[in-house]
This record gives C-alpha cells, sequence and structure tokens, in this order.
C-alpha cells in the first residue's frame, strides 16, 4: 500500500520574495503534504454543481475507480481493506465541515439535520453517490467527497445550488440597522436564508440592482450594481458587485440579502370586504384556514411562479408590499418587481393582505 510522505515543514516569508526557513521575521508556516504518485485511488466527479430547489430531491454524484500502478505490492492482489465513504458540507469560510453522510461496507450513518434524508444510490460497487431527500434552503452549499482505503484518501466537491430568488431586507427599524447575528434572523424570520457570494452573483447576472449595502453568509458587506450611479460608486464605474470587505459582526450593521426558493404550500391575496389594520389582518388569514405572508414567499411567488397582483398587502413584518410581474400603468410601469410601500402605522386601514397556506 502507498503512503502519505511529509515532505518538510516551510517557513514563509511574505516580507521577501524568496523562502528563509531561519528567518526569526516569518509568521506563517505551513506542513506540506504530498501524495505517493503510487496512490491506485482516483475519484471521479461528473459535473461541478447540482441544481435542485427547496422540496425537492437532489443526487450528488461522486464515483471512485482503481489506477494502475507500478507497485508489486498491489498487483494483482485483492485489497485487504474496505472502502470508506464520507460525505461533509464545507462551510462557508471552508475552515470547518458538517458531517453529512459515511458508510464503511454495511454500515452507514447520516448525521444533524440530514438524519433520514441521506442514502448511498450503489448503481455499482464503485458508486459513492449520495441522494439528499426533502431539501431545505440549508442544504445549498459545497459538499465533499472523500474515498478512504487503508492509507489513501482521494476528495472531490461539488455545488448542490437551488433555484431560487435573492431579495434585499431591512427591519422596521429602518436601513443599517441589522449586525450578522440579527442578519440572519431576519431572513429566517421571512422564510429564507441569508444568501451566499454565489447566489448574489447570479441575482446580479439577472439584473438585481441595489444600492444598499447587506451582509452575506461569508461574513462579507457587498452590493449589486447594474446601473452605475454616483451614490452607488460613482456613475462612471463599471456594472459589478461593490464590497466592503469583511466586517465585525457584531459591532457593524448593515442590510441584509437573504435568499428563499421554492415553497410547498398556496400564497394568495385574501378577498376582503374591507381594507385592514395589521392585526385586523392577521386574523382574517387564520380565519381563512391560512397565515399571514412573509417577504421570503412573496419573493417566491413572484420570481418562480409568476405571480402578480397590483394591490398592496400586509406581511408577517409588518411591511406593505405588491408583486408585478407585468409592468402596465400604476402597476410598477417601468420594471418587473416586488413594490414596497414602506412600514405604515399598523392601525391604518388602508391596506390588503397577503396569506400563506402550507400544504
Amino acid at each position: 500500500m502507498t503512503s502519505l510522505l511529509l515532505l518538510a515543514l516551510l517557513s514563509v516569508c511574505w516580507a521577501d520574495s524568496h523562502f528563509n526557513l531561519n528567518s526569526t521575521e516569518s509568521k506563517y508556516f505551513r506542513t506540506i503534504y504530498i501524495a505517493d504518485h503510487g496512490s491506485r485511488l482516483g475519484i471521479k466527479m461528473d459535473q461541478p454543481k447540482v441544481i435542485s430547489y427547496r422540496g425537492n430531491n437532489a443526487t450528488l454524484p461522486c464515483k471512485f475507480y482503481y489506477k494502475k500502478v507500478a507497485s508489486h505490492a498491489s498487483h494483482g492482489v485483492q485489497s485487504p481493506f474496505k472502502v470508506r465513504i464520507k460525505w461533509t458540507k464545507l462551510t462557508s469560510d471552508y475552515l470547518k465541515e458538517i458531517d453529512v453522510f459515511v458508510s464503511l461496507g454495511n454500515n452507514w450513518k447520516s448525521f444533524g439535520n440530514y438524519q433520514g434524508r441521506v442514502f448511498l444510490n450503489e448503481a455499482d460497487e464503485n458508486d459513492a453517490s449520495i441522494t439528499i431527500t426533502d431539501l431545505t434552503l440549508e442544504d445549498y452549499g459545497n459538499y465533499k467527497c472523500e474515498i478512504i482505503e487503508g492509507l489513501d484518501d482521494v476528495t472531490g466537491t461539488i455545488l448542490l445550488d437551488l433555484q431560487g430568488v435573492v431579495f434585499p431586507y431591512f427591519p422596521r427599524l429602518g436601513r443599517y440597522n441589522l449586525n450578522f447575528i440579527e442578519a440572519q434572523k431576519a431572513c429566517e424570520d421571512q422564510d429564507a436564508i441569508i444568501a451566499s457570494f454565489h447566489q448574489l452573483y447570479e441575482a446580479w447576472r439577472g439584473g438585481l440592482d441595489w444600492c444598499n449595502a447587506g451582509w452575506l453568509k461569508d461574513g462579507s458587506v457587498q452590493y449589486p450594481i447594474n446601473k452605475p450611479r454616483e451614490p452607488c460608486g460613482g456613475k462612471n464605474t463599471v456594472p459589478g458587485i461593490r464590497s466592503y470587505g469583511y466586517r465585525d459582526k457584531l459591532k457593524n450593521k448593515y442590510d441584509v440579502f437573504c435568499f428563499t426558493s421554492n415553497f410547498t404550500g398556496r400564497f394568495y391575496y385574501l378577498i376582503y370586504h374591507q381594507k385592514l389594520t395589521y392585526s385586523e389582518a392577521v386574523q382574517a388569514c387564520i380565519r381563512d384556514g391560512s397565515k399571514i405572508a412573509k417577504v421570503g414567499q412573496m419573493f417566491a411567488a413572484w420570481k418562480l411562479l409568476n405571480y402578480d397582483r397590483c394591490d398592496a398587502g400586509w406581511l408577517a413584518d409588518g411591511s406593505v408590499r405588491y408583486p408585478i410581474t407585468r409592468p402596465r400603468h400604476r402597476c410598477s410601469e417601468s420594471e418587473a418587481a416586488v413594490r414596497f410601500s414602506g412600514f405604515p402605522d399598523k392601525k391604518h386601514r388602508l391596506y390588503g393582505v397577503y396569506c400563506f397556506r402550507s400544504n
């Protein structure tokens, strides 16, 4: 069997353009491991990402194979080791891994929120692919497939992407009032999760333009600009995602970009005989067998179901909004959008209500 060889413990001095192993000014150390070229394990990931949606299933492909090696010890000899398959989810900063699934022979185990939802495909003896059922928003992210046999170890990564919509959000208190922890909670309260940079980038490519900076999943603060202008980085700049960099998660306060996906249920405008205060709106939905809808549910219905309604209505956070997919006179004439009417006094009887009934 082959093994990993410890090459060297190198001291990297960033002040110089060369390595200096004896410098007392060196601040960074790196242990470099190089795999022996006699390794007989290989791994194949058929695609860089899989796209699905909340509530659906997704199969993450991963296969391993044995390479021909010039090793007399392994030539023509059946391996005495069992193959261990391990799947983990990478966090946004890649410094931590979350256990998802592990298999060794006929024994297997899933972990945490993945329990009862992850299954090994086993299409053939070299198939390490898994299927995750009943996807949640939190399942989005990068996953690592690791194959271990004896001292051999090979890995591959794949992105589980979800179709959905990114939307900017700030609370009744106003703009720039959320630290990172509060921003995460704000998205969760609106049936969403805090968006990743990849999700914001895809939304920007799809036309999202927003001039207020918001938190992202990795702790950075950024905002997407498609129409450069003076208050948003300058009129003569190019379109792109403007970045404030990584900020103090507890002290600094900004808005947040949230992400949500398909839902299983019914989003609708409640036809009622009169306009409602906020508390009346909440009770009206309950009497109709539903709950007052959340901001994320309106964005999902607008983006993914082409929901269009030119009636301003209360939502669960106390805001008033309405979704327009067909711009027309008095209904968002210039663009398809979820129109925002602010956070009015909850005692005002001026609006209808949007409700949501889950399946």
